[in-house]
């Protein structure tokens, strides 16, 4: 596995081969508040980096969720259908959104790394 990455929206990838692992971050989440619904990608879908990966619905606010890097959807993590508070108590781990086949593995080079997300959440 990679180093995980970040986006300035607040969604993380790690890296496996190919394969990234999406989903939003512990500040994201707590930021939203209880999580209640989770919308996430169809498996087959295309897409290019920020493009609208899929949605986060708490009792405080909706968000939509974008696309750190390209893409093909090859997994949805759709445990999170039952079990949208997930994201809240595993965000970097079982609430994981979806797994993406890159198309384009420099744009990995554009997104931060821990520490810079860490400057950036500490603003």
């Amino acid at each position: 596995m990679g180093a995980r990455k970040y986006t300035a929206d607040h969604e993380w990838v790690v890296v496996d081969g190919d394969i990234g692992t999406v989903g939003i971050t512990d500040y994201a989440q707590k930021a939203l508040g209880d999580v209640v619904y989770v919308e996430v990608p169809a498996v087959g879908t295309s897409l290019a980096k920020k493009d609208q990966l899929g949605a986060v619905e708490s009792v405080k606010a909706a968000s939509d969720i974008y696309a750190p890097v390209s893409g093909e959807v090859i997994e949805a993590n759709d445990v999170l259908a039952n079990e949208p508070s997930l994201i809240n108590s595993s965000p970097l781990e079982k609430g994981w959104i979806a797994k993406i086949k890159l198309s384009n593995p420099e744009e990995l080079k554009t997104l931060l790394d821990d520490q810079a997300y860490a400057a950036l959440t500490d603003e």
